[in-house]
């Protein structure tokens, strides 16, 4: 049996380009690095004033508080639909169609909607965005990574090198070869 995983938090939103960038290699390495991978949806605009992804962000944290098997899906399906197909994330339509086409079913995704404008699911956004700002964070993505006792933060998907090296494992560019095989 080999070493416990260690844990990194993601701290991201799914208006921030970047953000998808850190979050797509991380996934890519949590099994080649052993990791725990946390995703922690956040609102940028918490950090960064009048970012806009306000509805979409508090349904991420629904879905992670409900259905945290599907958070990387339907995260994933958010970014392709603002940053690969220019479509709207804001409205609740485009939040369930993004939610429907990563897998949720129409009632899962419909009951989800409805808890957003919840205490619970506003309040659970917003301890997340006030982690990230302890951790330091002035922009996202937040990467935390949580090793021997120690925290380390890297602020955007270009420090995937740097957290390589914190973690002692190597880096094979943003696609390892486990992932693509023609590598």
């Amino acid at each position: 049996m080999g070493p416990l995983p260690r844990t990194l938090e993601l701290f991201y939103d799914v208006l921030s380009p970047y953000s998808w960038l850190g979050f797509e290699v991380l996934c890519r390495y949590k099994n080649i690095w052993n990791i725990n991978l946390q995703l922690r949806p956040s609102l940028i605009a918490g950090i960064m004033k009048d970012s806009g992804s306000l509805s979409a962000m508090r349904f991420l944290t629904a879905v992670n508080m409900e259905h945290p098997e599907m958070l990387e899906k339907v995260s994933r399906e958010l970014w392709m639909r603002v940053w690969s197909r220019d479509e709207d994330i804001t409205e609740p339509q485009s939040i369930l169609a993004a939610a429907e086409k990563a897998g949720m079913s129409t009632e899962q995704a419909q009951g989800l909607l409805e808890k957003i404008v919840t205490p619970k699911v506003k309040n659970k956004l917003k301890e997340n965005t006030e982690a990230a700002c302890k951790y330091g964070a002035f922009g996202l993505p937040v990467t935390v990574a949580h090793l021997d006792g120690q925290t380390h933060m890297l602020f955007g998907s270009d420090r995937m090198e740097l957290l390589a090296h914190l973690l002692g494992e190597k880096w094979m560019g943003p696609v390892p070869p486990a992932i693509n095989p023609k590598l």
